[in-house]
């Protein structure tokens, strides 16, 4: 499939690779938006960890927006993953 396709499914939730990629197990998702009460909030639940809360403040909430995730073939995540020129006009996205 091509990546305006491709684009449809990692939106719907779908893990995608590239058969052009050299390593394997390599696939892209979209990470959704998250928000998040701050560090400081007595909320029962998820709020906003100590590391972040670092950097935006333990009184700040968390509004992060959507962005793209690899997970690489040393098993680790790789946030803001950018599209090449290749990937964007190529014809063999997958759905994994």
């Amino acid at each position: 499939m091509d990546f305006s396709e491709a684009l449809h499914h990692l939106i719907a939730g779908a893990k995608l690779a590239n058969d052009d990629w050299n390593g394997k197990g390599m696939f892209v998702v979209v990470m959704p938006e998250l928000k998040l009460p701050p560090h400081s909030s007595q909320e029962p639940g998820a709020k906003v960890n100590d590391r972040t809360a670092k950097y935006i403040g333990e009184d700040t909430p968390l509004d992060c927006q959507p962005y793209f995730a690899m997970y690489t073939p040393d098993g680790k995540w790789q946030p803001g993953w950018v599209p090449s020129t290749k990937d964007l006009f190529g014809n063999n996205w997958r759905i994994v």
